[in-house]
């Protein structure tokens, strides 16, 4: 029985040893604390270097972290805990900190029932806290983006059949809710009319491709105000569960009110509001393409030139506008009109032949 005792005590040895757990074993009645090789050689000592001690881990923690931690076994000798579970940092004999994970408790109590020994194990976790560190970072990052982009997340629970909403999104929404978690049909409540069945279909095509899809479309606020948004969609598998469907919206009306002026811009005379000579000509050749009947009238100004040069260029301009709303205003809405430079106006009329000429 003595064989197998010492086989089973060099066994959890060199089991501790192996998974790098540094042991620690503290006898209340006197004070004595009795800390392992490995938990030595975790700090940077060699065994014996160190002078064992109640309060040497105490003495080695970060200053932030004691208060903590004394706190912790504080909370488990008087009852109040299953077992000391904290995280602190220990001082190594390089003068940098580590990180580790202290685990333990009572494994002894006298005759009424008073802890008098404790033990734990603790853990080198620095390289985890690192990875942490390094992960918030990225979060930091990945935040400050979004916030700068005004770019929401949101997420769907296939299987819980619930919809989480950042602040951001119930913002461009026009949500007031005072958590993330919203009813799953509240996204389809506020989606245009001539928009609903693209959007829908959209959302529900991640699950068959797995592929980000992206999506424009509008949607009407409480208030009846119409807004563009943006979304991105994907569909994150879970084998816990049917999955998620993740996704961001943006607010891009105002970038699609500045598309359309520019679109606006690039077919009509910014002067007048008529079509311009490239739109009007490209217009032409596809009615000339239709072989089908068609009027052109050409316009010109009786003295523009002196009109301009006696009372300048400003009442020129309001000239010009005078015309072209003039013009507007007695076409019927098949004909176009343009400005073609200059005074010159031209009008184009589709379906009509010489005799309706």
């Amino acid at each position: 029985m003595a064989d197998k005792k010492n086989r089973n005590g060099e066994f959890w040895e060199l089991a501790l040893e192996r998974a790098h757990l540094g042991v620690w074993d503290w006898d209340l009645r006197t004070g004595d604390c009795f800390y392992s090789a490995m938990w030595s050689h975790m700090l940077g000592y060699g065994e014996g270097e160190l002078v064992e001690a109640s309060d040497l881990w105490l003495q080695l923690t970060h200053p932030d972290d004691r208060k903590r931690a004394v706190a912790s076994g504080e909370r488990h000798i008087a009852g109040l805990t299953d077992s000391i579970e904290t995280e602190l940092r220990l001082k190594h004999k390089s003068g940098h900190w580590v990180w580790v994970l202290d685990r333990g408790g009572v494994v002894e109590r006298d005759a009424e029932g008073r802890p008098v020994r404790l033990m734990g194990v603790q853990t080198d976790i620095t390289k985890q806290k690192q990875a942490e560190a390094e992960l918030e970072q990225v979060n930091v990052r990945f935040r400050l983006a979004l916030a700068a982009s005004g770019t929401g997340i949101w997420h769907h629970d296939l299987a819980a059949r619930k919809s989480y909403w950042d602040e951001r999104t119930r913002e461009i929404f026009g949500v007031v809710a005072e958590t993330d978690e919203v009813s799953q049909d509240l996204w389809h409540s506020y989606l245009h009319p001539d928009d609903r069945a693209d959007a829908e279909r959209a959302h529900l095509a991640p699950l068959q491709t797995q592929k980000v899809v992206a999506v424009q479309y509008r949607i009407i606020k409480r208030d009846g105000e119409i807004r563009h948004v943006e979304s991105l969609i994907r569909f994150i598998a879970d084998a816990q569960s049917s999955g998620q469907i993740l996704g961001t919206v943006r607010d891009i009306t105002e970038a699609k009110q500045r598309e359309q002026e520019l679109a606006h811009a690039a077919h009509h005379d910014a002067l007048t509001g008529l079509l311009n000579r490239a739109a009007f000509d490209r217009l032409l050749a596809e009615h000339i393409a239709t072989t089908r009947p068609l009027a052109i009238f050409y316009v010109d100004l009786d003295y523009f030139k002196a009109l301009n040069d006696f009372a300048g260029h400003a009442a020129g301009d309001l000239a010009l506008k005078s015309v072209a709303k003039r013009i507007q205003g007695c076409l019927p809405p098949s004909v176009h009109a343009a400005r073609l430079g200059g005074d010159e106006f031209a009008l184009l009329v589709p379906d009509c032949d010489a005799a309706q000429a």
